[in-house]
């Protein structure tokens, strides 16, 4: 399974909480239950994953932690908060480059819609072509509608 399939099962995985769930909860809950119904679908995931990297000859064994890393391929970061800050896609392209991976999501429960909440990052990813989530392609329904 490539990253792009992987990125859409998560996608619509984390509309159907959203649906479910609504916004107001923490964090922690969301992650939790995104994790859960993502190992239901058959992907591996590991929550909170602490990724070390070195840098100017420094070695960080736990420098940065994850919400979710997804297949081993996809970068998740979870938010609840009533709106993205400029520095919340940032801080994804950082973890990115980090750990040499091509796609991240930004997903914000706190978000009044869904579609308002997500947000993919890319990092060097040139293989969008069987990407389910372009817009434009015809017969495809956006996961973020409501």
């Amino acid at each position: 399974m490539n990253v792009e399939e992987v990125s859409a099962i998560v996608v619509d995985t984390a509309y159907h909480l959203h649906r479910a769930l609504g916004p107001g909860l923490l964090e922690s809950v969301y992650e939790t239950i995104l994790a859960r119904m993502l190992e239901k679908r058959g992907l591996q995931v590991e929550q909170q994953k602490p990724v070390a990297f070195e840098f100017d000859g420094i070695h960080f064994n736990d420098g940065l932690r994850v919400d979710l890393l997804v297949a081993g391929c996809l970068v998740v970061e979870l938010k609840s908060v009533e709106k993205i800050a400029p520095v919340h896609s940032k801080q994804v392209l950082t973890y990115l480059r980090l750990m040499q991976l091509p796609l991240g999501l930004l997903i914000n429960f706190g978000a009044g819609t869904f579609k308002e909440g997500v947000k993919r990052i890319a990092n060097n990813h040139t293989d969008f072509t069987s990407s389910r989530l372009r817009v434009n392609q015809q017969g495809m329904k956006d996961p973020g509608d409501e």
